[in-house]
């Protein structure tokens, strides 16, 4: 399971000009679920996300979670974290999750998200979505269950 986490100002999704969800200082996280992904990876990437220090403190280093601060979360699934880039120039998507069990397992992880006690936004699963987002930094971190860079 991949996570690209954007610390923001504000930010909000939209459906066909129909806003979903908006939230305003946390973070966006567009959620890639791969074919090999299962609950333990999202317990993983919830418990990361949440915790995870990239707000300043007095001095400007990191040192607050989203849990310190109160913050909000935007999830986004985003299948095209796991494009593949290397042959080619059209990506392949072939360790993607399929819809039906990317779907399931990105309901579970918002679920998760929710029970952190934040305020959690999502957009619409399989949609076609308009994202506007206030970088605020920019900070941005990627966040991959199956990777030892985490």
């Amino acid at each position: 399971m991949r996570a690209l986490v954007q610390r923001v100002s504000e930010a909000s999704v939209s459906v066909e000009g129909k806003m979903v969800g908006s939230i305003n200082s946390g973070f966006v996280v567009f959620l890639g679920i791969s074919k090999k992904d299962t609950e333990i990876e999202a317990k993983y990437v919830v418990d990361k996300v949440s915790n995870l220090r990239i707000f300043d403190d007095d001095e400007g280093k990191f040192s607050y979670s989203p849990l310190d601060m109160g913050k909000e979360i935007l999830v986004i699934s985003q299948f095209t974290l796991h494009a593949d880039t290397r042959k080619g120039r059209r990506p392949s998507f072939t360790e993607a999750a399929r819809p039906e069990i990317a779907k399931n397992l990105f309901e579970y992880t918002v679920s998760l998200f929710k029970k952190t006690g934040l305020k959690i936004e999502t957009g619409l699963f399989q949609e076609y979505m308009s994202v506007s987002l206030k970088n605020d930094g920019p900070v941005t971190i990627i966040i991959d269950s199956n990777s030892s860079i985490s």
